[in-house]
């Protein structure tokens, strides 16, 4: 029986999905230029000529790669709903989520490493990201809004500064977890020390959200 074109398009959007998934890994631990097809077409069930026809060519599926680890971090934080929390409250729990995500998925962090060596060379090729990343500076202009108009937060912090804050702790945490710890013997992914670190980063962002200082 000839498969119906809903099967077909099913099959080739899980092939496209596992493709991609082998790739982020291959890529993350790789490196763009280290990172090959026919490795990522052997760990697959697929050829090197499917992932051509998928994706185009090397560059391509590497571009893909970062657009889809970056879309899983945004639609992460679109998924909490926190319009009922107080504004204090509702900045901790995308800092929370944020916090949840980098530790969940290493790849995402060495794959931003990756791409900042090249200069964000491939990102430009995504102008679609802006798109993808507005949201989530409207959820935290949103936040900020209620938080100013409650006298509660300061108003010479934009929603992008409350982003550098939380991005920066959370990736910090896993990509410098090897030289961090050497440095300083201190395992930054120890479990039992993971609820510190996840309070310091919601109290540090929201102390300086309420600090009257200048």
């Amino acid at each position: 029986m000839t498969a119906q074109p809903t099967e077909r398009r099913r099959d080739a959007e899980r092939t496209r999905a596992e493709i991609l998934t082998v790739a982020t890994a291959e890529f993350a631990e790789r490196g763009y230029d280290g990172a090959r097809v026919d490795e990522i077409a052997a760990r697959t069930s697929t050829t090197k000529r499917m992932i051509y026809y998928y994706f185009g060519g090397k560059k391509q599926l590497y571009v893909a790669a970062l657009e889809a680890a970056y879309t899983r971090i945004r639609e992460a934080e679109q998924r909490v709903h926190v319009d009922h929390l107080a504004p204090a409250d509702a900045i901790r729990r995308i800092a929370e989520v944020t916090f949840d995500h980098h530790e969940a998925n290493p790849d995402f962090i060495r794959l931003v490493s990756i791409e900042n060596i090249h200069r964000g060379e491939h990102i430009a090729r995504l102008p679609e990201l802006v798109a993808i990343n507005g949201p989530a500076v409207r959820l935290l202009d949103r936040i900020l809004a209620r938080g100013r108009s409650a006298g509660e937060f300061r108003d010479d912090v934009d929603a992008v500064d409350v982003h550098l804050m939380i991005s920066s702790f959370c990736f910090f945490r896993v990509a410098n977890q090897h030289t961090f710890g050497t440095l300083f013997d201190r395992d930054l992914l120890d479990p039992a020390r993971r609820d510190h670190y996840r309070g310091m980063l919601s109290d540090m962002v929201v102390a300086h959200l309420t600090s009257t200082s200048r």
